[in-house]
């Protein structure tokens, strides 16, 4: 080997063997995943007294890694199930006050011309009273859904008060209905919802529980909604169980009425499971939750007493296993008549009804049905539909309801 060939091996050697260096280390730290991609390790070479980089790079130290963006650091398990939780409560409704309500009925049956007592004192107003009068306002009691029996009662006090005060002056008339109309309402009736919770012998919270029933179409699912929104905006915590279990859409129903004022539905995954069973389930639910009210909507689609019988017993006797029923509420359309007080009869000897509610009850002549159904079961009417919106449920208040009748 000559000399000009040793003397290129001697300057190109060390030159090499520092480019290999350079390129070992720019290897080692574009490893996938690696430890040394965040940052130079202990093994990373030196040339020149600066860390390796790729051609062309300036050999300075690197910036240092900019500060993290807030809203993209990760959140943890708990954070999150806080923030879920206020934005939840963020989008729940709230219930109007329960106050006033039977004000707005009031109202409405001022404005719908309140037929049942606008004829009365049409009637009364007259300067004679015959007979064909006296049988006509006994023909719009009956068509009003008063009941036989109370419409009679009724004429005679009527009659009565004629003869002995006469009937010529308009605001003494309107005096006169209004009392005896009070009457046959009876405000002397206890109307209280059972809805306060007790404590066992061992001292384990027991939730008051309102069983619900109706035929379907008296608007039972929705009045069981709207019964839990009343509830809310009285400051109580409530379970709702859905157990008309043959009603597909009704779970459903009641699901949404409940998510909308954050109240828990205990529900059944199948259509046509036993609605024992999914009642049982919320019971113990509330139980376990501390609730105040469990409210239980039952299936409307039985078509003879026989059946009635047979699934509501069932339902009342395991209901009755964890704790006792407060209230049985029947659901009945105010606008059926004399069909209503049918299958209020039924369901009274079936189920042991506490209360009544009913539905459709603004703006109609059927207003005498709340006389008619008080009379066929002995319990009260509790609560009365007002109308569509979901605050349309209100405690049944007698004097507004006859001081509506007798407004316009």
């Amino acid at each position: 080997m000559n000399p000009d060939t040793l003397t290129l091996l001697a300057v190109g050697l060390p030159t090499l063997a520092a480019a290999a260096t350079a390129v070992t280390v720019l290897v080692r730290r574009r490893g996938s995943g690696s430890q040394d991609e965040a940052a130079p390790s202990a093994d990373d070479r030196v040339v020149d007294g600066t860390t390796a980089v790729q051609e062309g790079e300036p050999a300075t130290a690197p910036a240092p890694a900019p500060a993290p963006d807030v809203e993209a650091l990760p959140v943890l398990d708990g954070e999150a199930t806080a923030l879920e939780e206020l934005e939840r409560a963020a989008a729940l409704e709230v219930p109007a006050p329960v106050q006033g309500r039977m004000a707005r009925l009031r109202d409405r049956l001022a404005r719908s011309g309140s037929p049942l007592g606008a004829r009365l004192l049409s009637v009364l107003s007259r300067d004679h009273l015959g007979e064909e009068d006296w049988d006509e306002l006994e023909e719009v009691l009956l068509l009003a859904d008063v009941g036989a029996g109370p419409a009679t009662e009724l004429i005679d006090a009527l009659r009565t008060q004629a003869r002995v005060h006469g009937l010529s002056d308009a605001a003494q008339v309107r005096a006169l209905l209004r009392e005896q109309l009070l009457a046959l309402v009876d405000p002397s009736m206890d109307r209280s919802l059972a809805t306060t919770p007790a404590t066992a012998e061992d001292g384990t919270h027991v939730p008051a529980v309102v069983l619900v029933v109706g035929v379907n179409g008296t608007g039972k699912t929705t009045t069981v909604g709207k019964l839990a929104r009343v509830l809310v905006a009285e400051g109580r915590t409530v379970v709702l169980g859905a157990a008309d279990t043959f009603r597909a859409a009704a779970a459903d129903q009641l699901q949404t009425w409940g998510s909308r004022v954050g109240v828990t539905t205990v529900r059944s995954d199948r259509d046509g499971a036993d609605p024992a069973a999914v009642a049982f389930d919320a019971v113990r639910t509330g139980t376990q939750e501390g609730v105040d009210v469990v409210l239980v909507d039952t299936a409307g689609r039985l078509q003879n007493k026989a059946g009635l019988m047979d699934e509501l017993g069932k339902i009342t006797r395991v209901l009755t296993r964890q704790a006792p029923l407060s209230e049985v509420l029947l659901v009945l359309d105010a606008t059926t008549g004399q069909n209503g007080l049918n299958q209020a009869r039924v369901f009274g000897e079936v189920a042991g009804v506490t209360g009544i509610v009913l539905t459709k009850l603004d703006g109609t002549a059927k207003g005498g049905i709340v006389v008619a159904v008080q009379r066929q079961l002995g319990v009260p009417v509790k609560l009365v539909g007002l109308g569509e919106g979901p605050d349309d449920l209100a405690p049944f208040d007698p004097e507004a309801f006859v001081d509506g009748l007798l407004r316009g």
